[in-house]
């Protein structure tokens, strides 16, 4: 009997072992946030958090936002209409004019035209 049920826990071990181990695809892009200092950092990266991605990297001088996520999580749209909620440009949505004008003054970037205004 014992050696049964060490053989049923030993299969149970082997089985979870085998999908714990399959991880989901991560998908990594980057793309232009507008903004200007480390409080703009801050706010975008963690709106691209709060979007789904497993992680967010906004470069101050080069402006860019690298992100790591997994495609059933969330989508790049999905990330860059939450950092224009909270007031950023991005490659497709413009900042949300309201939370632009809640920015401190260090972070009021030149405001640009996107190539889509899908936002405000």
């Amino acid at each position: 009997m014992k050696i049964l049920k060490l053989l049923i826990v030993s299969c149970l071990v082997i089985f979870y072992a085998q999908f714990s181990n399959a991880q989901a695809p991560v998908k990594k892009e980057s793309f232009k946030v507008y903004g200007n200092c480390g409080m703009c950092k801050k706010t975008i990266e963690a709106s691209a958090k709060a979007a789904g991605v497993a992680y967010a990297n906004w470069n101050t001088k080069t402006k860019q936002l690298s992100i790591s996520y997994d495609p059933e999580v969330t989508t790049t749209a999905k990330v860059e209409e939450a950092i224009a909620n909270s007031g950023y440009d991005t490659p497709d949505f413009n900042g949300n004019d309201s939370a632009y004008n809640l920015l401190h003054e260090c972070c009021k970037y030149e405001r640009k035209q996107t190539a889509n205004t899908k936002n405000n």
